[in-house]
């Protein structure tokens, strides 16, 4: 029986290029190449593993993982072709023609690649970033595979972009080096509204937020009168917020906008609305209520005034729920360990 092993460990399979391939040698290369995959696995999890809990140097240790990981499963094939008793020098014609092929057929697929290995060799792109597309999607990149790129948004959807996309076409980084930026929230009031009351109401709500950074020479929160509208002067905030606020743009904006809601509101200051007024001075010799009553409008001013003076809600206890979801931690959109 063991005779009988040994010759069917030695059968041919094929010959190719004077290399003969035998099952025994079959058996070798596929139980090497599976130990290079799992080698692989191991190794990229322990990188991955020590990469979430560094506080620096994660591209770093990001770029180390990809590599690392290409690099044992090529070495594997490698090692066990050539176990399997395949001559790759005496195969370079034929793996040339092959290869040739191939490119031609996934010349995407290798496009996608090298573009993948630019974008973590540049790092002007890189994990963690959050990014804005030209096509309007905005996230923060939670991978960067061999033919794709995945970005998570805030409201948990995974978008996948192909990585020329992000080599060819513009992108926007909000947090390139990690940093934060100025935005613009704008805001309108009445006409006869003080400038300078309006100033100091909302710079004062801005400051107030949780989310705004301390001010520096080069970095203000400032109030611009930007416009005159039908029936507004029209401003914008302009604020530095946290780097990690930054990352969530739409909560951002919705937290500011109430906050100087509430400031306005808490001020006095009159939040304008589209309207038009026609003054009648005199009507029949008759003016004021005599004038509405001669309209038969009598009742329905009667029933504005009483609309106008009933009690609203005390905007102190509305709830700002933007800014709640601000302060509440962000889940860390690159994968975990157990992905």
């Amino acid at each position: 029986m063991i005779g009988d092993l040994g010759k069917l460990d030695d059968a041919r399979i094929v010959d190719i290029g004077g290399s003969v391939l035998t099952l025994g040698g079959l058996v070798s290369a596929v139980i090497i190449i599976a130990a290079a995959i799992v080698v692989s696995w191991f190794i990229t999890r322990g990188l991955r593993r020590l990469r979430l809990k560094a506080q620096r140097g994660a591209q770093a240790l990001y770029l180390l993982e990809k590599l690392t990981g290409y690099a044992v499963i090529v070495f594997g094939v490698i090692v066990g072709l050539s176990s399997a008793g395949l001559n790759l020098s005496s195969l370079a014609v034929f793996a040339g023609a092959i290869g040739i092929g191939v490119g031609l057929g996934l010349q995407g697929v290798v496009k996608e690649f090298v573009s993948g290995i630019f974008l973590i060799f540049d790092r002007m792109v890189s994990v963690g970033d959050y990014v804005e597309l030209e096509s309007g999607t905005r996230g923060a990149i939670a991978e960067i595979g061999p033919r794709a790129t995945r970005i998570r948004t805030n409201d948990n959807v995974n978008v996948i972009i192909p990585n020329s996309h992000l080599i060819q076409g513009p992108v926007t980084n909000w947090t390139l080096k990690g940093d934060t930026r100025r935005i613009h929230i704008p805001f309108s009031v009445a006409y006869g509204a003080s400038r300078a009351e309006v100033r100091e109401a909302v710079l004062a709500a801005a400051n107030a937020s949780p989310f705004t950074m301390p001010e520096t020479d080069q970095r203000k929160s400032q109030v611009w009168l930007v416009g005159f509208g039908d029936s507004s002067l029209n401003f914008e905030l302009l604020v530095w917020p946290s780097p990690q606020a930054v990352k969530r743009p739409a909560a951002m904006h919705a937290a500011y906008t109430w906050a100087i809601a509430d400031a306005l509101d808490a001020a006095g200051i009159e939040i304008p609305f589209p309207q038009t007024d026609l003054r009648i001075r005199s009507l029949l010799g008759r003016e004021g209520d005599d004038a509405f009553s001669a309209l038969g409008l009598g009742d329905h001013l009667s029933a504005s005034q009483a609309k106008s003076s009933a009690p609203t809600v005390d905007a102190a206890r509305a709830v700002n729920d933007a800014a709640a979801d601000l302060l509440t931690p962000q889940p860390d959109p690159i994968e975990s360990p157990d992905d």
